[in-house]
């Protein structure tokens, strides 16, 4: 015996409807995921491009900044040899080439037996700034040695300021012939030392060609204070190195004169490259607001920094 149950009977279309419809579900949802993949996945790599960025930026942000070094004869004081240490971002120097920019002027004086070249922890912020820096070797080996001579005026040093400030000017004119763009009217003046006393000498002298005084520790030449020039100064905590009397100005004639002196716990022969790098990322700090104050914010994408491998010369003596 046969026996047929009720069953209902689905045409082959509808069939064929409702397969199409969950497919196009299904489909729809694995576009949804992939969409959804993509988007992660181009997150992913933005922030690792950034990130590679970044770090490529840290690592040959050092480039960016060339440094090169020019000797000049300087016939009217028996062919003595001026030699400069040149500092400038490579973007700055073409634009100043091609006539598109002028650059600011640093110049930088190096201290009693350390050389020019010892002082890129400071050359390198300016320039990485856009300014030219010229950090400029005053002394040379067949020069006598520096005496102190107690009771005469800057302790009988002024013969070494003296030729500093012809150094500095020799300078400036052959510097005029490789970088014509470039302000040597206002200059940025930094020193060690010894060279921030010829800074300072040179700011007292020639005060209508100083816009800036950046100095660290310098002991013998007092500071100008008629409020003309913007001074920064580092004082080291050296029982040593102390300033001769006067050199300073007191609290209230900084104030009136716009001078801002940082006192440091810093000895007096780690204010240049020779130094601990807690050292010199603290006077980068500090220099970088005494010039945000004066020229504006620096973003950080514009300002490049460099570091120069660490060097361990002998003691400076001042």
């Amino acid at each position: 015996m046969q026996v047929i149950e009720n069953v209902a009977v689905i045409p082959a279309a509808v069939w064929r409807s409702r397969g199409a419809g969950a497919n196009h579900k299904a489909n729809a949802n694995h576009k949804a995921k992939l969409i959804l993949e993509i988007v992660m996945r181009r997150g992913f790599i933005i922030l690792a491009i950034c990130a590679l960025v970044g770090a490529a930026y840290f690592t040959m942000s050092k480039w960016a900044i060339r440094h090169t070094t020019l000797t000049f004869v300087d016939p009217v004081r028996s062919d003595r040899t001026v030699s400069i240490d040149v500092a400038v971002r490579r973007d700055r120097e073409v634009e100043s080439i091609a006539d598109m920019a002028e650059l600011p002027v640093a110049i930088l004086s190096h201290g009693n037996t350390v050389k020019n070249t010892e002082y890129s922890f400071l050359t390198n912020i300016f320039a990485a700034r856009g300014y030219l820096v010229m950090s400029i070797q005053h002394d040379l080996d067949t020069d006598a040695p520096m005496v102190t001579k107690v009771g005469e005026e800057y302790v009988g040093r002024r013969m070494q300021y003296n030729r500093g400030i012809f150094n500095i000017k020799f300078a400036i004119e052959q510097m005029k012939k490789q970088y014509p763009n470039a302000d040597y009217d206002h200059l940025t003046l930094i020193g060690h030392s010894n060279g921030g006393d010829i800074s300072m000498y040179f700011a007292k002298l020639h005060p209508e060609m100083v816009k800036k005084v950046v100095t660290l520790d310098n002991l013998r030449v007092p500071f100008v204070t008629d409020g003309k020039v913007k001074i920064l100064s580092f004082r080291s905590h050296d029982p040593v190195f102390k300033a001769d009397p006067g050199v300073v100005p007191d609290d209230d004639t900084c104030a009136k004169a716009g001078i801002t002196v940082v006192r440091t716990e810093y000895q007096h022969n780690d204010l240049s490259d020779r130094g601990p790098d807690t050292v010199k990322e603290s006077i980068q700090a500090r220099v970088q607001e005494f010039l945000d104050q004066d020229e504006g914010t620096t973003s950080p994408m514009s300002l490049l920094t460099a570091s120069a491998p660490p060097q361990q010369p002998a003691p400076a003596k001042n």
